[in-house]
């Protein structure tokens, strides 16, 4: 498939740049050698971008993006940082229940909400209550189920039996709320980056 050269500008001006440098490296031999580091040092550029990308998706190209330094989401002594998307949102790349997942981090949201898919994919159990949980969103209000998490994890923070509330209306979204920041030491917004320091940090190697 070949990309879109509007949805991937950037690819499409380093690939036009290093056209050029090999045009002038053709003409130019005393250059070629300084030519050449400049298109190695692109190509790598382009794909370390690409990697990043990627890993906001895919949970084995996070784990590489992670291990080079490059990704959205870091571990710095015992604090976990997430650099903004382009969105203006934090994304936390977490496992629920040892299935890893997406996480939108909403300081305005109440409780933390899980999709029905997320749900099912982790072997969580939707709580048996006579009445459904009813949740005001900027969509209206939604009627929700409650559900407990054994184990949610990213980088050094892991809650553990953290309530949750799951309902059809948040079609693939996964919400953390203030009851899962509530939990941490602290948490902080330093430029673009979402700094949360955990109560008793965890290895973070067995996220």
């Amino acid at each position: 498939m070949i990309p879109d050269p509007a949805s991937h500008p950037t690819l499409y001006i380093i690939l036009a740049i290093v056209f050029v440098l090999l045009l002038v490296a053709r003409r130019v031999r005393p250059i070629r050698v300084v030519v050449n580091i400049a298109i190695t040092l692109l190509m790598v550029g382009t794909l370390l971008i690409l990697l990043n990308q990627r890993s906001r998706f895919d949970p084995y190209f996070a784990r590489v993006a992670e291990l080079l330094d490059i990704g959205d989401q870091q571990v710095v002594g015992d604090e976990v940082r997430i650099r903004m998307a382009p969105d203006g949102h934090f994304w936390a790349r977490a496992t629920i229940n040892g299935v890893p997942r997406r996480l939108l981090i909403d300081s305005g949201a109440t409780i933390t909400a899980l999709s029905n898919t997320t749900v099912a994919a982790s072997g969580i159990t939707i709580e048996d209550e006579m009445f459904p949980i009813v949740l005001k969103t900027a969509n209206g209000t939604v009627s929700a189920r409650g559900a407990t998490v054994n184990e949610l994890r990213f980088g050094t923070i892991v809650a553990r039996d953290l309530p949750v509330v799951t309902s059809p209306a948040f079609g693939d979204t996964n919400v953390l709320g203030m009851n899962f920041l509530s939990r941490l030491a602290s948490w902080r917004v330093e430029g673009r980056t979402l700094i949360l320091v955990p109560h008793r940090p965890q290895d973070p190697g067995g996220a």
